[in-house]
């Protein structure tokens, strides 16, 4: 199935405000050390999926972002589009890190927690906020298995 090249829209765009032509302000050295295989920080509570996000998203970290979610992940694209699994989403995440676009935390709600699922949220451009589902893993750690990229607004 062909795909849209995919530009983000600051109302669409997940847990950033897009920033025309800003360029990643992570130094080289710390976006190597994201980009080359060295051993990742994972989200021991709900709420660092944000952060991480917004961290390696800005390191132009495709891969990183993938290793937020679990396998078989849903994630609605800020296109509109509905992925699922680590290839798609790791598609849609290439398509939108192509052009360096630097990523601003806005906030981010503190997580809705029942038993192993936790409701995240951060608002986004625009007046509207994403919405993710995030499950407790076997060694303890959090990864999404659903994320809205953006809702109202």
């Amino acid at each position: 199935m062909a795909r849209a090249k995919m530009t983000p829209n600051k109302c669409q765009a997940p847990m950033i405000t897009w920033l025309a032509g800003s360029r990643s302000r992570l130094s080289a050295a710390r976006e190597a050390s994201m980009t080359s295989g060295a051993v990742r920080e994972r989200a021991n509570e709900p709420e660092d999926l944000g952060r991480l996000f917004l961290e390696r998203a800005n390191a132009g970290d495709v891969d990183g972002l993938v290793a937020l979610y679990e396998p078989d992940a849903v994630l609605a694209a800020p296109s509109g589009e509905v992925v699922a699994g680590a290839d798609a989403i790791r598609e849609v995440y290439a398509g939108l890190l192509a052009s360096r676009p630097a990523f601003e935390d806005l906030g981010q709600r503190p997580a809705l927690r029942g038993g192993d699922l936790a409701l995240t949220s951060s608002r986004v451009p625009g007046g509207g906020a994403t919405a993710e589902v995030a499950r407790r893993q076997p060694d303890g750690t959090w990864l999404w298995m659903l994320d809205q990229s953006h809702v109202g607004g």
